[in-house]
């Protein structure tokens, strides 16, 4: 997984009734853009992740 700032994360619900999540990329911190990467959420959260098979990134 290879993501760039700017670019979307798409966390998918891996639970039923449990909502999908995204935001904004805004800083890379591994190398050659892998993970962990600094999302800004759609409801304001910002936190450090380490995407999962449940995650995608969508180039921006």
């Amino acid at each position: 997984m290879n993501a760039t700032v700017g670019d979307r994360l798409l966390v998918h619900g891996n639970t039923v009734g449990e909502r999908d999540r995204s935001g904004v990329i805004t800083e890379v911190q591994g190398v050659d853009g892998g993970p962990p990467y600094i999302v800004r959420f759609d409801d304001g959260h910002t936190g450090l992740v380490f995407p999962g098979p449940d995650a995608v990134i969508v180039p921006q």
